[in-house]
């Protein structure tokens, strides 16, 4: 009997000698019968064989199912800093499992193909998941999808779907190779996302985040319940909003990386920089869309309840639904979240895949050289540092 974790490991053109054995031969003109016979011991081995193959097609990318006929939302990790491996199946798991939305994660790899790899620009796998999606969720820093894979990108624009970009997105991709006609690769932040990279306008590992909802849009949906918004990641510079932009919540530069740090004064938070907005976009021959981005979105800033919240409501409300009054956000496995940082050299050591992310499986590695000490989290080992309550401004 053919063991499944066998065939996952055959190449393609095994699969295929495979195949051409396990199968009739094939029907010609001159052995076609207007009621051909088929063996019922092949037809089982060709079942066989095609339940395979789907599973060694999937094995790179990580399904949460969610209630029948629900929309799908895939969701785009693959950046080498923020540590998207580990939010994009966190939040994939609360999309399916508390609000019955079907997900899909997707990851960047190694050359080969062998481990998760965030350093892989050129490696996302599963781009063609967007064909059949209804939203798209992206955290990906200077991707550079090969020209089969832009295909898929640009059908899921020219439909004017969704997206929800976070931190990076805003230099999601890099390169002039063009994704659909007047938009190349590192165009897709400042015409999709609304901004493109700018700056660091908080110190790197030194200063926060701390949002403050913008007045004048304080009742929108997508800020239902959400109060508290803080996380260690820095603010980013953002310039090149337009009267059509919707913003939502500003980023007030903290003075150190602690929860209950003050706000610092002075011109660095006059004006405060735009931390979430809307942004309607529509590539030529498309279809308008709407996009909502965060400048946060480190998986350590998830750590954010609220923050988890506002992305969640996002989802609905960019899908036409009803916003829950207050989301139910809580983690479905425990989340050990790493502190952000680059590391080249550790995921061949790793050896993350798919199932590392599963549900039931709570990952946790220790955090990349150089990290600043943040005990605002839990460790599979302690316990987490009660987060104060926020000061008042």
């Amino acid at each position: 009997m053919i063991v499944r974790t066998q065939i996952k490991n055959l190449s393609f053109q095994k699969m295929e000698i495979l195949f051409n054995k396990l199968s009739m031969r094939p029907l010609s003109l001159k052995n076609y019968k207007s009621k051909p016979e088929v063996s019922a011991v092949p037809l089982k081995f060709l079942l066989l064989f095609l339940s395979c193959f789907t599973l060694f097609a999937d094995d790179k990318i990580l399904k949460f199912e969610g209630k029948a006929g629900a929309k799908t939302i895939v969701l785009v990790a693959g950046d080498e800093e923020y540590r998207t491996e580990e939010s994009m199946p966190m939040l994939g798991k609360i999309l399916a499992k508390h609000h019955g939305f079907n997900c899909i994660v997707l990851f960047s790899w190694d050359h080969q193909g062998k481990y998760i790899d965030p350093n892989g620009q050129t490696n996302v796998k599963g781009w063609n998941y967007l064909n059949d999606a209804d939203l798209m969720i992206i955290g990906t820093r200077f991707r550079r999808p090969n020209e089969a894979d832009r295909r898929h990108i640009a059908q899921f624009l020219k439909a004017g779907k969704p997206i929800i970009g976070i931190r990076t997105s805003t230099h999601g991709f890099k390169g002039k190779e063009e994704i659909t006609k007047g938009l190349t690769l590192d165009q897709f932040g400042p015409k999709i996302i609304g901004e493109g990279w700018v700056s660091h306008h908080g110190r790197h590992k030194g200063q926060g985040a701390r949002g403050v909802i913008e007045a004048a849009n304080a009742n929108h949906p997508i800020l239902n319940s959400v109060k508290d918004v803080f996380g260690p990641s820095d603010v980013y510079g953002v310039r090149n909003l337009t009267d059509k932009d919707t913003i939502l919540m500003r980023g007030a530069v903290t003075q150190t990386l602690a929860p209950d740090s003050k706000n610092v004064p002075g011109k660095q938070n006059n004006p405060m920089q735009p931390l979430a907005w809307l942004h309607p976009y529509q590539v030529e021959g498309g279809k308008a869309g709407l996009t909502f981005t965060t400048t946060m979105g480190a998986s350590v800033d998830l750590v954010s309840e609220d923050l988890r919240r506002m992305l969640i409501n996002a989802n609905y409300f960019l899908l036409k639904k009803d916003v829950p009054q207050k989301a139910k956000v809580d983690y479905i496995d425990p989340f050990y979240p790493g502190f952000y940082g680059f590391d080249r050299k550790v995921w061949k050591q790793r050896k993350l895949n798919t199932a590392t992310f599963s549900l039931g499986q709570s990952p946790y590695y220790p955090d990349v050289p150089k990290s600043p000490k943040w005990p605002f989290r839990t460790t599979p080992s302690e316990k987490v540092v009660e987060i104060p309550a926020q000061k008042k401004k």
